[in-house]
């Protein structure tokens, strides 16, 4: 997933959180799927153990399909496919639609 990187502001673009912004938190490469900072959030039911006595409802995030996000062109706010772009120095860099580098800095 070369178009993805750790960090990077995208935008689901289908499902339940649709329009919705976040950054993303891990990759799973292996199953081509993101883990979006406060999206496509699940309740699971936690049984106490000696690590954790409390136990009860944890939320946390789930992994989306990598083909529902697309990254945010820091130019418009809007999402957009990504192009490889290679400088005169052989360095890739990824480019949004607008022209503008996407997750520099």
């Amino acid at each position: 997933m070369k178009r993805l990187k750790v960090g990077d502001l995208v935008e689901v673009i289908s499902g339940k959180e649709r329009g919705k912004q976040g950054r993303i938190t891990r990759i799973l490469a292996d199953e081509d799927r993101v883990i979006v900072e406060g999206l496509n959030t699940v309740t699971r039911h936690q049984r106490p153990t000696p690590r954790n006595q409390e136990g009860g409802k944890i939320t946390k995030e789930a992994p989306i399909h990598a083909s529902k996000v697309m990254p945010v062109d820091p130019a418009t706010g809007k999402p957009t496919r990504v192009k490889i772009r290679v400088g005169e120095d052989g360095k890739k860099t990824r480019v949004g639609k607008s022209g503008s580098a996407i997750g520099v800095g």
